[in-house]
């Protein structure tokens, strides 16, 4: 299913967003990616809320919608082709370049199981999207429609709340950050504090981080901000390298989870062979956080004796070596050799070489993303407890972000005043309330980076849709749709033994900026349990609970 949501095409701040979900290849359990570009504003012009897609070809294929004609065509001639290639071509055939265009590359060809959907380098990423195109053999989709307007319910009032949004989100301290130096701008910050993942997660703090962070970005090879179809914020990246064996053109710039999967996950500190790193993951369409994990998981137990050359095709992967890496990319997306094993992920890798899976930085096996949980606690719950949703990601709740000030007294989410280190009720709460919260943003669907006030996103989606929408509305329908998600991952064989984290994440560093530091992921995940009124043997909600959200089961 690929959707757009009720606020695309109203311009109303971070909206433009489209999401794209089905069970996942990689997780077995529900799988979602949203993605920017404008790609989503694309289809509905063309006059569609979304797009479903049930079935598979038997020869590669694309599907071409120009408003209400809809046709399945022949991709042969750009099966084996990247991205670029593929969106390029498209356009060509298509005859209009302003048409939009997702696609596969070859790690979707080849079943990855951490393969992308890419438009125009953006990516939906994660789950697996991909490899489920490359599954049905549909190489892409190209898109072009007509209707500019997009018919609203109150267009006035909608008018004047989409200018109060926009208003809140333009003065923010994030937005002026996010401006200057993108999604990697706390980098030096999470190095101090002990946030950023440095070695496969065995080391607190690196003293060349700054020399891969947004700053060091923004002064060396920045050349233009990247904005998304209705963004004010524009903290995509665009670079340039002039000289010097990365030379390129201008390209999307690596966001701040690819800097560090291939970056300081690595100790690798060039910013340039990241950036070129970067590109390619965009043309073979593959996930950066999964490849660049599953990369360093490999480094790691090697040189910890786990895994000797000749089990891997006599190579011998070092610290910063990102032609070792990139080698190994490669193998992954043809399959070849170890490739063929690190296609299949972390935990496949662990099976392989009988390594315990407490010693992989993985949950519901997917890779973590990369804010450190020792350093803040409410990441615990977002990782640990990722079976409420996709598996383990920073988005599900974001308490990283959310922690540094962001205020949603609101939603009666306690942020303001609770301390990054508490493993008590308040967290558990926060948490909780806040994960509902990022739901509801993934279904209409705006940008994490965009908070305009609770209130201000109801008046959006009142005067948008028609329907009567307030605080009250805003907390029971995230709280819905993330109960149907853990209730669908439950039916996919998921239980509460599942949540859980392994101890490579959370054995406490000596030194650094969480040192002597872990959260009691236990006592944390009861009291979240608790809150959610979760059976803990079961997993369901109880049946008072069910009731209040009217879901059946």
């Amino acid at each position: 299913m690929i959707m757009t949501g009720p606020l695309m095409g109203t311009f109303a701040p971070n909206t433009g967003r489209w999401v794209v979900c089905s069970k996942s290849p990689y997780t077995g359990i529900w799988g979602e990616s949203n993605c920017g570009s404008w790609f989503g504003a694309e289809i509905k012009k063309a006059g569609y809320d979304g797009i479903i897609i049930s079935g598979r070809s038997n020869i590669p294929v694309y599907l071409e919608i120009k408003d209400e004609v809809v046709t399945i065509k022949d991709a042969g001639l750009l099966w084996g082709k990247g991205t670029y290639y593929t969106t390029k071509k498209l356009k060509e055939i298509f005859g209009n370049k302003k048409a939009r265009v997702a696609c596969i590359g070859q790690a979707g060809e080849n079943l990855v199981k951490y393969a992308n959907i890419v438009s125009e380098e953006r990516a939906a990423g994660r789950t697996g999207m991909g490899t489920i195109l490359g599954a049905k053999k549909l190489k892409g989709i190209i898109v072009k429609g007509s209707n500019t307007k997009v018919e609203v319910s109150d267009e006035d009032k909608l008018r004047i709340a989409i200018n109060v949004a926009r208003d809140n989100v333009k003065s923010a301290i994030s937005t002026k950050t996010l401006k200057l130096f993108g999604t990697s701008s706390g980098l030096d910050m999470f190095n101090v504090k002990g946030e950023l993942d440095i070695k496969y997660f065995s080391q607190s703090k690196w003293n060349r981080a700054s020399q891969i962070s947004g700053i060091t970005m923004a002064q060396k090879i920045l050349v233009n901000n990247r904005y998304c179809h209705s963004c004010v914020i524009g903290c995509g990246r665009r670079v340039a390298i002039n000289e010097g064996e990365y030379k390129t053109d201008e390209t999307e710039g690596p966001e701040y989870e690819t800097i560090v999967s291939y970056g300081s996950l690595l100790l690798n500190d060039d910013l340039e062979s990241i950036v070129h790193i970067n590109k390619k993951c965009f043309d073979y369409g593959i996930d950066t956080i999964s490849s660049g994990g599953v990369i360093a998981c490999l480094t790691h137990h090697f040189h910890l004796g786990n895994i000797t050359p000749e089990e891997i095709d006599d190579i011998k992967p070092e610290w910063g070596n990102i032609k070792i890496a990139e080698e190994l990319l490669e193998r992954i997306i043809y399959r070849r050799g170890i490739g063929d094993v690190l296609a299949e992920g972390s935990d496949a890798l662990a099976t392989k070489f009988e390594i315990s899976h407490d010693e992989i930085a993985t949950v519901n096996g997917l890779e973590v993303t990369y804010h450190d949980l020792r350093s803040n606690y409410g990441m615990a719950i977002a990782y640990g407890i990722g079976g409420a949703h996709k598996g383990p990601s920073h988005n599900l709740c974001d308490m990283y972000y959310v922690l540094m000030g962001i205020p949603f007294e609101e939603i009666n989410a306690p942020t303001v005043t609770l301390d990054v280190y508490s493993d008590n009720k308040d967290m558990a709460k926060a948490c909780s309330i806040m994960m509902d919260y990022r739901a509801l943003y993934s279904s209409i669907i705006m940008c994490s980076f965009c908070n305009p006030l609770p209130s201000q996103v109801a008046a959006l989606i009142q005067h948008a849709t028609g329907i009567k929408f307030g605080i009250n509305e805003v907390k029971s329908y995230g709280e819905r749709i993330l109960n149907m998600k853990r209730l669908f991952n439950i039916k996919m064989g998921l239980s509460p033994k599942d949540d859980k984290l392994p101890q490579i994440l959370l054995k406490p560093f000596p030194d650094g900026g969480s040192a002597g530091r872990s959260p009691n992921f236990e006592k944390l995940r009861k009291l979240f349990y608790n809150y959610r009124e979760w059976d803990p043997i079961t997993g369901i909600p109880n049946e008072k609970k069910l009731r209040s959200l009217n879901v059946n089961i």
